[in-house]
């Protein structure tokens, strides 16, 4: 994979030429894509990686031929590559059809050690991707659920509740977190690569799972975790999308060239936010939901326009080449406590090749639909 110049030389401009995407012109308006939150564009490398993959080494995996040693040897670099992006070890890497499959999985293997009684942790304001398997548990193994709830006023989530919820019982914390953790489910097509999911998992605890699995397939962490035959370039495509990301950044190790990449981009995606956040927050029918941008935040703000639908928002922005997404987001139940959940969110977040211009142009059209 190619490594280009360290992130305090790379422009926008420069990370833009990577993604072929930008180059839509819709209604003769160059396409401004905010809808990264559920799911980036991707660059040239990775598609690029998964072609050659498929091209040239496409096989099936465990096998004496050469095309599939190259694709054992290709899905273990792969592992390597999102073991570094998590901080973890390749062994606790595992692949799957998407995070929501994934979860599922995982839930129903931690099912099976538990009885009727024992108890979960959620969120108002999780991805139901996290809600689901555990309600599934709550109907076929009297699993209870205890809830962290939503603070609407500032879209954050009340954890001074949480250690009343902690009993004796208690079998699992399920929150958007990852500080020590011991599983972690994500989405490549979240940081421009392709449709694969990613579970994270302590060796340990993922070898002591009691996972549904076929008996021909090995027993050992990871693969004890995926079931059947993988995406294979997809697989690939995940470790090309963490390998353009560190190539963004500088450092002796690939680990540390995607943490200097990133706290770049949080410091770019802070300043495209708070112009986003200060050029709307004076509207008077426009509504902005979470945190203000002096607080822990990513770069992503779901908004309303009173009196208009969300799709109706999202349809008019479209004609002016801005592509925003719309709804609940697979999170309904943030839209429930916020009396949304008919109407739906408008959500723009700020991607690497997001410019201060099409921030701009799209502070614009929003002040233009409100008036």
């Amino acid at each position: 994979m190619t490594v280009v110049a360290s992130i305090g030389v790379a422009s926008v401009e420069t990370i833009r030429a990577r993604f072929p995407a930008l180059d839509r012109v819709h209604r003769g308006h160059p396409v401004a894509y905010f809808d990264g939150p559920g799911g980036t564009q991707v660059p040239a490398p990775v598609v690029d990686a998964m072609a050659d993959y498929l091209y040239h080494h496409n096989a099936n995996t465990h096998w004496a031929y050469p095309s599939s040693v190259e694709t054992d040897r290709l899905i273990e670099e792969a592992r390597a590559a999102v073991a570094d992006f998590l901080n973890a070890s390749a062994d606790e890497i595992a692949f799957g059809l998407n995070m929501t499959t994934l979860t599922f999985h995982l839930g129903r293997a931690l099912g099976r050690e538990w009885t009727a009684g024992d108890e979960v942790i959620v969120t108002e304001l999780d991805h139901h991707a996290n809600l689901a398997p555990w309600q599934a548990l709550a109907r076929e193994r009297g699993i209870v659920l205890r809830t962290v709830p939503l603070r609407t006023e500032d879209g954050t989530l009340d954890l001074s509740s949480l250690p009343a919820l902690f009993g004796p019982r208690t079998r699992l914390l399920a929150l958007g977190a990852a500080a020590g953790c011991d599983f972690l489910a994500c989405s490549a097509y979240k940081f421009y690569g392709p449709h694969v999911g990613i579970l994270w998992g302590r060796r340990e605890r993922i070898e002591a799972l009691d996972l549904p699995r076929l008996i021909p397939v090995p027993d050992t962490a990871p693969e004890r975790l995926e079931t059947g035959t993988q995406n294979h370039e997809g697989i690939i495509g995940a470790g090309a999308a963490v390998e353009f990301l560190a190539s963004l950044g500088s450092g002796a190790t690939r680990r540390a060239r995607l943490a200097s990449a990133y706290a770049e981009l949080h410091r770019r995606g802070r300043d495209l936010f708070n112009a986003l956040w200060d050029g709307l927050r004076g509207e008077r029918r426009i509504r902005l939901y979470g945190p203000p941008p002096d607080a822990p935040r990513t770069p992503t703000v779901s908004l309303t326009i009173e009196g208009t639908r969300a799709e109706a928002v999202a349809r008019a922005l479209a004609e002016r080449g801005l592509f925003l997404s719309h709804g609940d987001f697979y999170a309904p139940t943030v839209l429930e406590r916020y009396g949304r959940l008919e109407e739906g969110f408008v959500r723009a977040g700020c991607a690497c090749y997001t410019t201060g211009d099409e921030v701009a142009r799209l502070v614009e059209e929003l002040r233009r639909l409100s008036r």
